[in-house]
């Protein structure tokens, strides 16, 4: 085969066989076609779109290019969250617990930073001595012994995937599709849960801000995954503004503990509830949602999840003691406060612009070689609908270097739009996604 022969294909608006596409992915993990006809390529279907057929395929191909784990040793319906990114999205950290208290194995693989949106593996590795580097083996019996594992991504899992997010990043072929979907599904297939449950972010602070978009993502990921025999939900959730009230890798391990232990989540609960909630009953562990829902709020209230977050910390070999003194927690050097430039009520918080200021002060990254500052970031003092006054604190930004601060100020206070009228609530939850075949974990 000839990568020209697939590019004009594809350019032409024709479809890709399952030859073609086994050929290709072949090539790129051994690497052996150049990069830049890999990226012609690339470019071709950001433009031109994969079907359905071409999408599981090309799915199936990037997790057949490296090794896959074997789950049949952990007992029960494993199951997986993925969010798509936002930013203050800490949830992995309240819906892990919460569904593995439950009962629910949850071996979870997440990713770092890289742009506006915040990482798991980086907040994670905020608590001290805590490792996301871990061999197969010591991963399933970590799932076994806690109910929980978050690491990242080995090198031998959907190798293929690395070398093609490289390339698209580089390109501007990231916002496609099939291609999102074949980068987020082939690892997960690799890693084995038997239950999906997508959370698809939505709006300013989102991978994708616009609801058709999402819409089309969440549809795409639940049916390439019940056709390889997963069972699957995507929940849409609204990213306009940040979640919770601190952004940066310690402080929202910082406020994740604080939920844990019984403290306010304001706009995290609900999507928290509903997505563990999900895992619970489509894994079987629940005979309707209902019940799902009144027993992950009892995992929590409980203790039981902050529990299985201690276990799993000690497992990774992390210092436990953060649950009970978050002193312990990485502290930035340098901490200022941020006033309201007027009075009224707080009509929006952008969350893009409070991404982005959090990355210049160390909490992220722009390229992915950058290294993060795990005490780095942004706490929101005022949320949407809160009323403030002219010079009345609004944020507090913490970083390691003064300069960083001056260059984050004026975008900081500018993602505060304030206005007279107190705005009306905006649900945190705004739909979802179910395959037609849902018949939870009994079916």
């Amino acid at each position: 085969m000839r990568m020209i022969d697939l590019i004009d294909t594809k350019k032409r608006g024709g479809s890709l066989t399952a030859e073609q596409l086994h050929w290709w992915i072949t090539s790129v993990a051994a690497g052996t076609v150049p990069d830049y006809q890999t990226a012609s390529l690339l470019m071709a279907i950001f433009l031109r779109g994969l079907d359905a057929d071409e999408t599981m395929r090309l799915t199936v191909e990037m997790m057949n290019s490296g090794e896959t784990i074997d789950l049949a040793s952990i007992e029960g319906t494993t199951a997986d969250k993925h969010s798509t990114g936002g930013v203050g999205d800490k949830l992995s950290f309240l819906v892990g617990p919460l569904a593995a208290a439950c009962g629910v194995p949850v071996p979870m693989l997440s990713g770092r930073a890289l742009g506006h949106t915040g990482g798991t593996l980086d907040k994670l590795e905020s608590i001290p001595g805590y490792r996301t580097r871990l061999d197969t083996g010591r991963f399933i019996e970590i799932v076994r012994e806690t109910g929980l594992s978050i690491i990242g991504q080995t090198d031998e899992l959907a190798p293929a995937d690395r070398k093609l997010y490289a390339l698209r990043d580089a390109t501007a072929t990231v916002e496609s599709i099939p291609l999102i979907v074949g980068s987020i599904l082939s690892k997960k297939f690799a890693a084995g849960p038997e239950v999906l449950v997508f959370d698809v972010k939505c709006g300013d602070g989102a991978f994708l801000a616009d609801l058709d978009s999402c819409r089309t993502l969440g549809k795409t990921l639940v049916d390439v995954s019940c056709r390889m025999g997963r069972r699957a939900t995507a929940i849409l959730t609204d990213m306009n503004a940040p979640l919770g009230h601190k952004v940066g890798n310690a402080l929202e391990i910082d406020e994740s503990i604080d939920v844990l232990r019984g403290g306010d989540g304001s706009d995290m609960m609900e999507p928290t509830f509903v997505l563990a909630a999900e895992m619970v009953f489509l894994a079987g562990a629940a005979e309707d949602r209902e019940e799902a829902r009144r027993k992950v709020e009892d995992a929590l209230a409980s203790g039981r999840a902050l529990e299985v977050f201690r276990k799993m910390i000690e497992a990774h070999g992390g210092e436990s003691n953060v649950l009970d003194d978050r002193s312990l927690l990485p502290r930035s050097r340098f901490r200022r406060v941020v006033k309201a430039r007027s009075g009224g009520f707080v009509q929006a918080i952008g969350a893009r612009a409070i991404g982005l200021a959090s990355t210049r002060l160390g909490a992220g990254r722009e390229r992915a070689e950058d290294a993060v500052s795990p005490g780095a970031g942004i706490e929101i003092l005022r949320k949407r609908g809160d009323e403030v006054a002219a010079a009345d604190p609004i944020a507090v930004m913490h970083a390691d270097e003064e300069e960083r601060l001056d260059a984050a100020e004026n975008d900081v206070a500018a993602a505060w739009r304030i206005g007279p009228e107190k705005p009306s609530p905006t649900p945190p939850v705004i739909e979802t996604i179910r395959s037609d075949r849902d018949e939870g974990g009994n079916g």
